[in-house]
């Protein structure tokens, strides 16, 4: 099939015939005539496929030129990198239409956005903690929104944005439709679908929680950190096919101990992407990765969602996630489009229980290598890697050592008891001579 035989448009074919796409994906394919009809929608796809083109095609096609500054179309998104992208997109498919598209995330110049917001807006995509702000300040009237996409809502809630999305959803118009969009569900995403979706229509190209096919896994069993850093250092080194390579750690404080001790093996040629970063050094990472000038990019779960990075010959996977959903997303970087991609995830003993959920989820096996022979074994340890034992060496406290704290031995002066003061001892001592006497007789 062809977009033409959609029935779209001649200007959106025209902006799509110059991104070079002819042919739809199979989301947008089945999603494309349930949201033109106003049907509340849920689409469950694969990262990868195509799930922002779903939407804006049938948003865009519906979205009439207006001098009205409210906004009509509202679509939340997970991360800032997600809101640039789609701003990104939407504005290369509108390039032949009159249309005002703008973003707003956190970590940015609020007033810049306030004014943005001012000048009037068509379609307005944000993070669910930005559009709050500018919600509760009144910077923001969602009374016109027509229109609501929320994308990647269970990457939202993993965030902790259940609680503004929830809030997003209960002060906007009733009469709306509502899409949404993901690669997984869980039962928070159901409880959001059964609460404020009208009998929505589902569209689901795969089961839910399969990788695509495209992308070839591999595991290797590796003892520890840096055993890690050689493995990786290894297929750096000895394989050509290594040319764009995106690596998970899972937190901020590993990705910098592996950037430090990666940057000192391949200087120049590692990005790095965390929450600490600024806005600016985050795009600066990804700009650097995705142009070519950086090979390698070493990031947390904050860039699995949603970005299109193309062209990635291989993720892999430094830690295994505890989520089996991460995973899913994680290997979604590579292999995208008409690309092949291999997804290659490093397993530690404490790490098999992970590694089963995610094989749970996907119904598969992920198929297992041996780590090369000349791939050198670590016996050093990361501080994580250790376990707290009591040195042997420390002296058990007897009982005539144990600590008092502030307490201290009384004076003599002070060890005597108390007598009840004159009277109570002129009154015993009569007792007493009475006593003695009568005992006498």
């Amino acid at each position: 099939m062809l977009f033409e035989d959609l029935n779209i448009p001649k200007p959106l074919l025209k902006a799509l015939n110059d991104l070079g796409f002819k042919n739809p994906t199979p989301i947008q394919e089945k999603a494309y005539p349930i949201i033109l009809s106003g049907k509340d929608t849920v689409a469950i796809a694969q990262t990868g496929t195509g799930k922002t083109f779903a939407y804006l095609l049938p948003l865009l096609k519906q979205l009439p030129f207006s001098e009205q500054k409210q906004a009509r179309i509202l679509i939340v998104v997970p991360t800032r990198e997600l809101v640039v992208q789609v701003v990104s997109e939407a504005k290369k498919l509108a390039t032949y239409m009159n249309l005002r598209i703008g973003g707003i995330y956190g970590g940015a110049n609020i007033n810049v956005q306030k004014q943005l917001i001012f000048d009037g807006l068509d379609i307005l995509i944000s993070t669910p903690g930005r559009l709050m702000d500018m919600i509760l300040t009144r910077t923001l009237q969602v009374n016109a929104i027509q229109k609501l996409v929320v994308d990647e809502v269970d990457e939202m809630f993993n965030l902790g944005f259940r609680t503004q999305v929830f809030n997003i959803v209960d002060v906007l118009p009733k009469k709306r439709q509502n899409l949404l969009f993901s690669a997984t569900m869980d039962e928070d995403v159901e409880k959001l679908i059964n609460h404020y979706f009208i009998q929505p229509q589902y569209v689901e190209i795969v089961t839910r929680g399969t990788p695509i096919e495209k992308i070839v896994q591999k595991a290797y069993y590796v003892p520890n950190f840096y055993t890690k850093v050689n493995l990786l250092e290894y297929f750096l080194n000895t394989d050509k096919e290594f040319k764009k390579i995106l690596v998970f750690a899972k937190n901020k404080k590993l990705v910098d101990v592996l950037f430090k001790e990666m940057n000192t093996l391949f200087p120049d040629q590692i990005s790095v992407m965390h929450s600490n970063k600024t806005q600016p050094q985050r795009f600066a990472a990804i700009k650097n990765f995705d142009e070519g000038k950086h090979r390698v990019l070493i990031a947390t779960d904050i860039i699995a969602r949603g970005l299109d990075i193309p062209e990635v010959s291989h993720v892999i996977n430094f830690d295994t996630p505890s989520e089996a959903s991460d995973y899913i997303h994680r290997i979604g970087r590579t292999g995208r489009a008409n690309s092949i991609g291999t997804a290659i995830t490093f397993i530690t003993e404490k790490e098999k229980e992970n590694q089963e959920k995610i094989e749970g989820l996907m119904n598969k096996k992920i198929p297992m290598f041996s780590i090369p022979k000349t791939v050198e074994i670590s016996e050093a340890l990361i501080a994580d890697e250790k376990e707290y034992k009591a040195d042997k060496n420390l002296k058990k406290l007897s009982n005539k050592e144990t600590p008092t704290g502030a307490f201290h031995e009384k004076k003599a002066k002070n060890k005597k008891v108390n007598l009840g003061g004159k009277r109570r001892r002129e009154g015993e001592r009569r007792a007493e001579e009475q006593y003695k006497r009568k005992m006498n007789r």
